[in-house]
């Protein structure tokens, strides 16, 4: 089996996991679930119910109840992709007079990112409960379009304040919530969002320092061979010039471990990078992923499309109802609001 079937697989691999984690983590609007949705279509006829029915309680219950698996997960890709960076590219950057904050940088990264994804896990989100019910309502006022007055939660019994939500998972009403992420094991809400936020771009710095660390051990191992000067002969007997294809077939058939690894924290900050933009968008226009993924199919009833008439109140993607001005909004972020003082829109 050659390197590009392998690596084909190995990415078949991870897309099949992150189509799972979008279809079942309650993010039903990307495009991942989509296409998840799509193939279930086409593949159900041919599944038995039993083997469906098997699948669908585990998925339920992997992705649809509290549980630690994915902290555990986690916490086991990161092991593997240190002990990996420890173990073969550690020594080599030194050797290669890399700078020994350069490489130690990877290792400061975790340690804050690790601190941070405990806050995550630890931190109340901002659960209402009857103590703080009535100091919570006076936070936000309802824009009467995503958030109207009067609305009870079925399941807490209490009047549910502007911009909170049920979680489903949790199975509590969190103020300002966002989503509820599998990876932490929380709810992400008014009292968690920044760290939240600071977790995602510390990932990203690991992920981006880890791959550029690796890049550059990988390009010197070239360097120094000499190869990209060297000759092959084909399937003809011909002499050949040594390629890119062929640089990274030897490379793949050498440093198997290294390519996997490198390609997998690639990707993760690829995935992790647009996510972290979009949350940094939502914190700067003062939204959450509810409101926004809600406000994206929502039509204000006062507006005339007959007469081209807009009321000033309608939702806009770029300036929502709770937009204060982006300083105002992120220090809503970094400082929640006191649920004693009413917010002026």
């Amino acid at each position: 089996m050659d390197f590009l079937t392998l690596f084909g697989i190995y990415v078949a691999a991870v897309l099949t996991c992150i189509t799972l984690v979008c279809r079942y983590s309650g993010q039903q609007h990307t495009p991942f679930s989509r296409v998840y949705n799509t193939l279930s279509q086409v593949a159900s006829p041919w599944i038995p119910q039993c083997i469906r029915n098997i699948c669908f309680r585990s998925l339920h219950k992997l992705f649809h109840q509290r549980n630690s698996f994915f902290i555990y997960l986690h916490i086991i890709l990161e092991a593997i992709v240190y002990g990996e960076f420890s173990y073969e590219i550690f020594g080599f950057c030194l050797e290669m007079d890399t700078t020994l904050f350069n490489v130690c940088l990877p290792y400061i990264f975790l340690a804050i990112k690790s601190y941070i994804f405990y806050l995550c896990c630890s931190k109340d989100p901002g659960t209402l409960t009857k103590e703080n019910h009535v100091v919570q309502l006076k936070v936000y006022s309802y824009d009467e379009k995503l958030f109207q007055d009067g609305v009870i939660c079925q399941t807490c019994q209490l009047v549910k304040p502007a911009r909170s939500k049920h979680c489903r998972v949790c199975n509590r009403c969190v103020q300002r919530f966002d989503h509820h992420c599998v990876w932490v094991n929380n709810c992400i809400g008014a009292l968690n969002t920044r760290f939240f936020l600071i977790y995602l771009l510390s990932v990203c710095a690991m992920a981006g320092d880890i791959a550029i660390l690796t890049a550059d051990m990988l390009f010197h191992t070239v360097v120094r061979s000499g190869i990209m000067h060297a000759h092959y002969v084909d399937v003809e007997g011909q002499q050949q010039p040594v390629g890119l294809l062929f640089v990274i077939q030897h490379l793949f058939m050498t440093f198997p471990r290294i390519i996997f690894m490198l390609g997998f924290v690639v990707f993760v900050f690829f995935l992790v990078a647009g996510y972290t933009m979009f949350h940094c968008y939502l914190a700067l226009v003062n939204q959450t992923s509810n409101e926004w993924f809600k406000q994206k199919g929502h039509g204000c009833q006062h507006c005339n499309p007959v007469s081209g008439q807009r009321c000033h109140t309608s939702y806009n993607p770029l300036r929502g109802f709770y937009h204060r001005g982006v300083l105002r909004n992120l220090g809503e972020i970094l400082w929640p609001l006191c649920p004693t003082v009413k917010k002026d829109n």
